[in-house]
């Protein structure tokens, strides 16, 4: 099945579906960002396991966990139960299209922490990009935000925390991928994202007194209890099986990475219509000059990859 180009590059844009639309799902639950977060990661993370148990090639867990496992624990805590509570505790604050396209920054983080872990020098290029992306999100800043600063229920905090979980992501990308390219990218997920899931479900009852009880959902009020069935399945399980097995065998990985520049404007296209959170001309903009940035960097890289020899 994976075979076919047309199923690789179908399942990353269902990947791609998933991922524009998780922050949609949380805000349309109703229930508040942390308590989101345990449940999207503990139900989610268990289904990414199952699927990884079920893979001949990935349900070795003990290997990984025996010869890494104090990594995997401590990047798990990192770039997944303190990045993610970060996201949905932002949308608490900050509206799906800004947290959405701030998210997108992902790429441009990666290639800081790169330099800063790994030395990796920053081309000019990086830092042409870095610069509008950081363009893109002071105009997301000063949205509107100049005059409510020191409103409580302003978005400088949900913007923060958004920025705050991109940073964290990319932290986590860049020191698990040696880990990944050991152990396989399915495996080192399920497994992540099922432990990041517990230091969830423990941190947002430490922290917030809210201890997620999974027998407990059918008896949430139905708006709830299938949003968050969606968001811990959809947006979590399925997203990242199809997303990673996509990526994986789409003939081009780069070109069908492309495709996560899509997420701010289906994000957009949500909110607008089923949320009904205006869209700012502003927000657009950013939207235009955060992805604009983040593909040239992708286009930039591609460009000066050597052409492959002609036999």
């Amino acid at each position: 099945m994976w075979s076919n180009p047309a199923v690789a590059y179908g399942a990353v844009m269902i990947g791609v579906l998933g991922h524009a639309s998780s922050e949609f799902v949380a805000v349309y639950s109703g229930v508040a960002g942390p308590e989101v977060s345990s449940w999207r990661y503990l139900l989610g993370g268990t289904g990414l396991l199952l699927i990884a148990l079920a893979v001949p090639g990935a349900r070795d867990m003990i290997t990984p966990l025996r010869e890494a496992g104090g990594r995997i624990l401590v990047l798990s805590l990192l770039g997944v139960s303190l990045a993610y509570l970060l996201f949905h505790w932002a949308l608490d604050h900050a509206t799906v299209i800004q947290v959405a396209t701030l998210v997108t920054t992902i790429p441009i983080w990666v290639g800081l922490a790169n330099l800063v872990i790994n030395r990796q020098p920053v081309s000019a290029a990086k830092w042409l990009t870095g610069a509008a992306a950081v363009l893109g999100v002071a105009l997301l800043l000063t949205d509107g935000m100049l005059g409510r600063l020191m409103d409580a229920g302003g978005s400088l905090v949900g913007l923060l925390m958004a920025l705050g979980c991109a940073a964290l992501v990319a932290v986590y990308s860049v020191l698990m991928k040696p880990i990944i390219g050991q152990y396989g990218a399915l495996r080192i997920t399920a497994l992540s994202m099922f432990l990041g899931g517990i230091g969830l479900w423990l941190l947002v009852g430490v922290a917030f007194g809210v201890w997620v009880d999974p027998t407990a959902l059918p008896d949430r009020p139905p708006r709830e209890a299938w949003s968050l069935l969606a968001i811990a399945l959809w947006n979590t399980t399925l997203t990242q099986y199809l997303w990673i097995g996509g990526l994986a065998h789409a003939p081009d990985i780069t070109r069908a990475s492309y495709l996560f520049f899509l997420k701010p404007v289906i994000a957009a296209a949500l909110a607008l219509l089923i949320l009904a959170q205006p869209v700012t001309a502003i927000q657009v903009t950013a939207i235009a000059v955060i992805c604009g940035a983040v593909l040239v960097e992708f286009l930039w890289q591609r460009r000066r990859r050597p052409a492959p020899a002609r036999g």
